[in-house]
């Protein structure tokens, strides 16, 4: 049996932990060609080790995806490596500042849409010549072939967290800039989808402590929740549990694949029933 991405090149951003370290193997394991990034330099590292030693290819890029000219460098990464083409994106690459909104700071705000909206925006935008002209040669030609793009939305989008203003409202902006996008590129046979995804077992959503931070531009901002607040998600899930990256990357594998060449414009709730 084929597999589903066979010779496929396909960007993942936040490829070095969680959900995005679970894609990209899935991916590999399906073919694809990967072009990956993350904030980090060691878990890049790491992911792309193994899949090269399952016989995949991979390449990487550190960096934070809200920089100026990450879009760029990430775009002209998979050039150099793979040619003028790309068939799947994935804006996977995010965290969380939380705060309630009467104590909330400007920066809070800011970061929350900069890494949530404008990166995957700026992303697409360096990838657009390169989606947009391969596929009207194709239409030229008579022949078909269906891209893919993927952003990682939350129910924090869909309905709203207490303490997530912010990440909310950008989680929310996503699935908007999707919507569009879909009506955008339907044309070029572009697929454009959003994941909306509840508890999944990630740094994010660990139990809070008091060294479970993420450091970004030297600052270091505290992750995770509350475990009484986790006590009360778990008796809201119908399944009774949380997610694994694992689960997780099986619905973008699906959307990234031909499996849903007739799906676009669609926002899929990952949540256990939530």
């Amino acid at each position: 049996m084929e597999k589903m991405l066979a010779g496929r090149i396909c960007l993942i951003t936040g490829a070095g932990r969680g959900i995005g370290r679970a894609t990209a193997l899935l991916f590999a394991s399906e073919g694809a060609k990967l072009v990956l990034s993350d904030l980090d330099q060691e878990p890049l590292d790491e992911v792309i080790s193994q899949i090269k030693n399952q016989g995949g290819e991979a390449v990487g890029i550190v960096g934070d995806v809200t920089a100026d000219d990450f879009a760029e460098k990430f775009v002209q990464t998979s050039v150099n490596a793979f040619g003028p083409d790309i068939h799947v994106i994935v804006n996977n690459a995010g965290y969380t500042w939380d705060g309630v909104v009467h104590k909330m700071t400007d920066e809070q705000w800011e970061a929350m849409l900069k890494v949530h909206c404008t990166a995957p925006f700026r992303i697409i935008r360096a990838a657009a010549p390169y989606i947009r002209e391969n596929a009207k040669k194709e239409k030229a030609e008579g022949r078909i072939i269906m891209r893919k793009i993927i952003n990682v939305s939350s129910v924090a989008g869909t309905d709203g967290n207490a303490g997530q203003a912010n990440y909310s409202t950008a989680k929310a902006g996503i699935i908007g800039f999707t919507k569009t996008l879909a009506k955008e590129w339907g044309q070029l046979n572009v697929n454009v989808n959003a994941v909306a995804f509840g508890w999944i077992e990630t740094r994010l959503t660990q139990p809070k402590k008091e060294d479970t931070v993420i450091e970004k531009d030297g600052k270091k901002i505290p992750v995770g929740v509350p475990k009484e607040h986790l006590d009360v998600f778990r008796l809201m899930i119908p399944l009774g549990r949380p997610g694994t990256p694992d689960e997780a990357a099986r619905v973008i594998l699906f959307l990234a694949s031909p499996l849903s060449d007739y799906v676009s414009g669609q926002v899929i709730k990952v949540t256990g029933g939530w």
